[in-house]
């Protein structure tokens, strides 16, 4: 079934046929009508959940570990300040192992106050411990947010996901959505089972312990290695969408002409369609342009990366974010395992990145221009 819907309704639409058992949601904008869809669902009986509407985000992700370690499936929502107020709970959720996913709308962070997006609500809590994949369009909204709900339940895995949209340029544009039919998602996404990752009154145990430094280690080793993990799983996931669906994705990057490109420019989000336009304008003109995508920022995927980049004479990153006196945090990802040389700082507080503006990237990188550089 196609539907015309928003970002927002098609990463609703995608939680209610996840069905969890406890959402709990604090709105803030451009978050908001994820959490209202959810909660009509939930009102008119399509949903049968038990919507919590408690009195922050802190609580919002408090609330959603309780329930996760009752063992049901749960989901909360954030974006911007929201998801800085969740920041202490975020490490608690991912050291716990608790598989919550969160959809976060992304949105630029005071001061000064701006409620347009861009990426540094997100990256600046990229060491928090939760998986992080950033969607392109709204079809890979609805697509991701069922996937996050299989990928963090995976007993290999047990990772809280969070699954980020850019504000208003897919939070609240509308496009053609295919949506699932309830049989196909009852193949893709099983009944969640939560193990021994939940209470049991008759064998009680501490899950918010403490550790020393002999063990602190150990726990922390065990979290990378499910990150790292989540890749088989995440591999198995999409071949098995693929399959389902008919939708095929590619894992950890999406890379396009860069098979023969000699200039790459890397981005996420939803800039990479018109990243895209421009590169097919520019191998027009003999200039041999490739554009890789990043879908998954955690776990980082350093082999993908390295062999899309390890052919091409320049390279480029192109991020809405900034690690104030020092590169942004995309290239400083990317520089980790390939050769890039040009960090384009744009599109901050939801300003417009052009085609034209784009064009002058890959005239920078043909030049070999390098450091950071804002649009």
């Amino acid at each position: 079934m196609r539907s015309f819907i928003s970002g927002n309704d098609a990463a609703a639409l995608a939680v209610k046929l996840a069905h969890p058992q406890v959402i709990s949601a604090y709105p803030i904008t451009p978050q908001t009508t994820v959490v209202e869809r959810l909660a009509e669902y939930v009102e008119d009986g399509s949903l049968d959940a038990e919507f919590i509407h408690v009195e922050s985000e802190h609580s919002a992700l408090s609330a959603a570990m309780g329930a996760s370690l009752a063992g049901v499936r749960t989901f909360t929502a954030t974006s911007s300040q929201g998801l800085l107020y969740m920041a202490e709970v975020l490490s608690y959720a991912a050291g716990g192992r608790f598989p919550i996913v969160m959809v976060n709308a992304n949105r630029s962070l005071a001061l000064p106050w701006n409620i347009y997006g861009d990426q540094r609500d997100s990256l600046g809590l990229l060491d928090s411990g939760w998986i992080q994949a950033y969607a392109e369009n709204a079809q890979e909204v609805l697509d991701l947010t069922l996937t996050a709900f299989r990928v963090a339940e995976d007993t290999d895995v047990r990772v809280p996901f969070m699954m980020n949209l850019d504000g208003f340029h897919l939070t609240h544009t509308y496009e053609v959505v295919e949506v699932p039919t309830r049989e196909q998602i009852d193949k893709f996404l099983p009944d969640y089972d939560p193990g021994e990752n939940q209470i049991d009154f008759e064998n009680p145990r501490s899950f918010g312990f403490s550790a020393g430094p002999e063990w602190n280690a150990s726990f922390h080793k065990a979290h990378h290695d499910a990150m790292r993990n989540a890749w088989k799983v995440i591999e198995k996931a999409e071949n098995e969408f693929h399959a389902i669906f008919g939708r095929r994705y590619s894992g950890g990057i999406d890379s396009y002409r860069c098979d023969d490109a000699e200039y790459i420019l890397v981005t996420l989000g939803s800039v990479s369609g018109l990243c895209r336009q421009v590169a097919d304008t520019l191998r027009e003109s003999g200039v041999k342009a490739g554009i890789l995508r990043l879908r998954y920022l955690r776990p980082f995927p350093d082999e993908a990366v390295t062999a899309a980049l390890s052919s091409a004479k320049a390279v480029a990153v192109l991020e809405k974010d900034i690690s104030f006196g020092g590169a942004g945090t995309v290239f400083t990802n990317v520089r980790s395992v390939a050769p890039a040389g040009l960090n384009i700082i744009g599109g901050l507080g939801g300003a417009d990145i052009s085609a034209a503006q784009i064009a002058g990237i890959f005239e920078d990188i043909q030049k070999g221009e390098s450091g950071v550089k804002w649009l």
